[in-house]
């Protein structure tokens, strides 16, 4: 069964950090880019970052450039988003999802996204 699993929300004051961990099962994990995503209550849906399925490709948005970092370990299916210097800003629940690419690509965006997660929640708060 084709899946990803968010894990490592939760709430932390604001300049702490957290890492989430995006979890896939069911298909060739290699051969596809993967994304974070966030929506806070009442905003739609941004792209926060997202790795190539070969990891020589990343991008970050505006809003966390410099503060939050990606990365992948293809030998256990999981992508990191590391969080440092969270504002209260920065709080939403974040998801992650996969789009199809090729072994090997550079290949990196926000939409046309194959999967997805059900997300998990994070609360910047002192």
């Amino acid at each position: 069964q084709l899946q990803l699993v968010e894990s490592g929300g939760g709430l932390v004051q604001p300049g702490g950090s957290l890492r989430l961990s995006c979890a896939a099962s069911g298909f060739t994990f290699s051969y596809y880019a993967i994304g974070w995503f966030r929506q806070a209550p009442g905003k739609e849906r941004e792209g926060v970052s997202c790795i190539s399925s070969s990891s020589t490709s990343t991008k970050y948005s505006d809003s966390v450039k410099g503060r939050f970092t990606i990365s992948r370990d293809n030998a256990k299916n999981t992508v990191y988003l590391q969080m440092n210097s969270l504002k209260p800003e920065d709080t939403a629940i974040y998801y992650c999802a996969a789009d199809r690419t090729d072994y090997y690509s550079s290949r990196c965006v926000w939409d046309g996204m194959d999967y997805w997660g059900k997300g998990t929640l994070v609360t910047v708060s002192s």
